[in-house]
């Protein structure tokens, strides 16, 4: 979908994104914050925040509820999320007053290895089919979350997404777009049609969709808890179709996964503490970012300026090059994430960027990837900020039979090179694009936020981040301004960048600009829907409220109470 954006942009300086017609001025807000004293829950889908606010008003607290909005997302967003895929969470304790970071990721599975690969010629693992699927982490992750944090059952917890799913709900705009397009994909992949094509052809905006077999097995998973899903008769299932359609996952891989605890890292940036999780996850790459930028005077730039763009692209390629050499699982290698966040190392790598584009850059040397996301805060002041995907969309179109879901496709992250971080191994965790964020200040819960989409989401944190504090945008402005996306890096699965990569510009970059970047030597594109999608919920502290935003990017909405 991508093109040369010269035609595009000749017509001019149109600011398609602007909101220059609502009287409070805010250029790019689709829509005003909403506000709320209660409690605050912002999804990607409106039944789903619906359900979550539910949750919260008959006394749940925001970890409950952040569960059923992800369960409800699973039946009703299947195109971004399900318990075939991984999670990852960062909560704020308000009992505690600290973060807490869960990694609810699967791994490969034990009798598969790198050998296999090697005997059949393959030099990357396949986007689809069973060699790419490796143990969903989701459940686990939400019975760690319950059995820390939560404050109800969970058959409480799953039953407005049971009756949904049995009973039906209509199919939103991007959504159906999105279903329609896999349909396409899937069609002839096993048991896809008898779920996702219920007469015959893809679900689309209006349809009623119900998926009978998701509420079975969410009626398990509530009955039998974590080893309902892990272990007998769903495990059984999950095992023998993927084995059966060539694959290796069998049942001792899921009935012996485990989620882990782990603790966020941050960098301060101008006075605010910025929180992403340590790898396997990309989440330090927005750290890495943002502390090259906060040498530049960003604020002086102006959102949208050549210098802002080039020097931001600049930072993202030399991040993204320790990404791909150096992100990989903690337990089978040893990753200098203190270094790679620490200002010293970031001093070092600023110095690397001159006023033109790079066509390369090396890693720096030590001595030693569509999604969901959704974020919920409480009364009690509690935060959730969770990140859910099964990767590539709906995933690796393994669909088991009668379980009402798809399973994911990360093990297509692994590289086949010898040596690499990143290199397959059995019971090996994937590098992972999914990162949920989070920001203090002084010790105290702020804003808890997300963007969607694959390489898309440390560049989209960074830019929400610096769009709030350097650009003072409110909640909303932030999200739905303009994104730069920087594609073309090297990546963890072992290609490298040689040409510089190109810039996709969403619509609202000024056509100035956008020739004086190619004068710089930067490519330009742009790219249809492929900036991600962003929900966000901040704590004002002195008057005690809540404000939600949910950009227009997505089918999304932000509500409170």
């Amino acid at each position: 979908m991508k093109k040369t954006i010269l035609f595009i942009f000749l017509s001019a300086n149109l600011l398609i994104l602007n909101a220059q017609d609502r009287i409070n001025s805010n250029n790019f807000a689709t829509r005003s914050e909403v506000i709320a004293q209660n409690g605050m829950v912002a999804t990607s889908h409106p039944l789903a925040t619906q359900i979550a606010l539910d949750i919260l008003k008959n006394g749940g607290n925001a970890i409950d509820a952040a569960i059923a909005a992800n369960a409800a997302l699973g039946l009703m967003e299947p195109t971004g999320s399900g318990i075939g895929g991984d999670l990852f969470a960062i909560i704020w304790s308000a009992k505690d007053q600290k973060l807490y970071g869960l990694n609810a990721s699967g791994r490969s599975p034990e009798t598969l290895t790198l050998g296999y690969f090697k005997e059949k010629g393959m030099t990357k693992v396949p986007a689809y089919g069973a060699l790419s699927v490796s143990v969903p982490g989701c459940v686990d992750g939400w019975f760690e979350m319950l059995n820390k944090f939560g404050s109800m059952k969970m058959p409480q917890i799953l039953a407005p997404s049971i009756q949904y799913a049995r009973n039906g709900f209509p199919v939103t705009e991007l959504i159906g777009f999105y279903l329609t397009a896999s349909a396409r994909n899937f069609k002839n992949m096993p048991n896809f049609s008898e779920i996702y094509m219920p007469n015959g052809e893809g679900l689309k905006k209006g349809d009623v969709f119900k998926n009978p077999f998701l509420a079975n097995t969410y009626e398990k998973i509530a009955k039998n808890g974590r080893d309902g899903f892990y272990k007998g008769e769903i495990a059984k299932t999950i095992a023998d179709f993927i084995q059966a359609q060539g694959g290796f996952l069998t049942e001792k891989d899921l009935s012996s996964h485990t989620s882990e605890w782990i603790e966020p890292v941050s960098t301060n940036y101008r006075g605010y503490d910025i929180w992403e999780l340590p790898p396997n996850g990309q989440g330090i790459a927005a750290l890495q970012i943002l502390n090259i930028m906060e040498g530049y005077d960003v604020k002086s730039m102006g959102f949208g300026s050549v210098d802002y763009v080039h020097y931001f692209t600049e930072a993202k390629k030399l991040a993204f090059e320790d990404r791909a050499k150096y992100y990989a699982d903690p337990e089978f290698t040893k990753i200098p994430t203190e270094k790679l966040i620490s200002k010293e190392y970031a001093n070092e790598r600023r110095k690397l960027i001159k006023d033109r584009a790079s066509s390369t850059y090396e890693a720096g040397n030590f001595d030693q990837a569509n999604t969901i996301y959704l974020t919920v805060a409480d009364k009690f002041g509690n935060m959730v900020s969770l990140i859910q995907s099964n990767y590539r969309g709906m995933g690796s179109g393994m669909v088991p039979p009668k379980l009402g879901f798809m399973l994911q496709d990360r093990g297509e992250l692994f590289s086949l090179e010898e040596g690499h971080n990143n290199v397959f191994a059995p019971k090996k965790r994937p590098f992972h694009t999914i990162i949920p964020a989070f920001i203090t200040k002084d010790g105290k819960p702020w804003i808890s936020f997300g963007v969607m989409g694959g390489g898309m989401q440390p560049q989209g944190h960074a830019q929400i981040v610096m769009n709030l504090i350097d650009f003072g945008m409110n909640l909303q402005e932030a999200g739905d301004a303009p994104r730069i996306q920087h594609v073309g890096s090297s990546e963890p699965t072992g290609e490298k960048m040689t040409d510089g990569g190109e810039i996709l510009l969403e619509s609202g970059f000024n056509y100035e600009t956008i020739k004086a970047l190619m004068l710089k030597g930067h490519k330009i594109s742009y790219d249809l829907g492929g900036y991600g999608g962003y929900q966000a919920i901040m704590w004002d502290e002195k008057n005690k409220v809540y404000y939600g935003a949910s950009e227009s990017r997505k089918d999304g909405q932000a509500a409170g109470y």
